[in-house]
């Protein structure tokens, strides 16, 4: 399998997990819980660490960069993809989300969606790097079963 490819399969997977569960919190009552928005950066973690375990079992790559790309490209495209879910969401389906945000402790007072996707945009560019950085201090000496036959 190529390795955009494996990005690709697990940014989506990523976007669905996140989407999935911020509809659950919807449902459920708790959107307004900041602290729980918080928890999506463990399906980003997972989506990271199953893109850079393929990319070596599948394609037994060892190159630290190419499993770092891996990893990083799906956290990337998963939280672009979220990012650009967002803007629908509060363009079509429900624009008082923003006040939402803005009455949680985290964001503060008069935001705009342009503020919003610009912070989310940093924050999970940031997050996908450290998820990637994290994950492949484990991966940097790992060897594919494959890999050693």
């Amino acid at each position: 399998m190529s390795t955009n490819k494996i990005i690709f399969n697990n940014a989506f997977l990523i976007y669905g997990l996140i989407v999935v569960y911020f509809l659950l919190m919807k449902i459920l009552g708790l959107d307004n819980v900041s602290e729980l928005r918080f928890l999506n950066f463990l399906f980003v973690f997972w989506g990271v660490n199953r893109a850079i375990k393929m990319n070596i079992n599948l394609n037994q790559e060892q190159s630290y960069f190419s499993n770092f790309y891996a990893g990083f490209g799906a956290a990337v495209i998963g939280v672009g993809l979220t990012i650009i879910g967002l803007i629908i969401y509060v363009g079509f389906i429900d624009s008082s989300f923003i006040s939402v945000l803005e009455n949680s402790s985290f964001w503060g007072k008069d935001l705009s969606l342009q503020m919003v996707v610009f912070a989310l945009a940093i924050e999970g560019i940031a997050s996908s790097v450290m998820c990637s950085f994290i994950i492949m201090q484990y991966y940097k000496s790992y060897k594919s079963p494959k890999a050693l036959v």
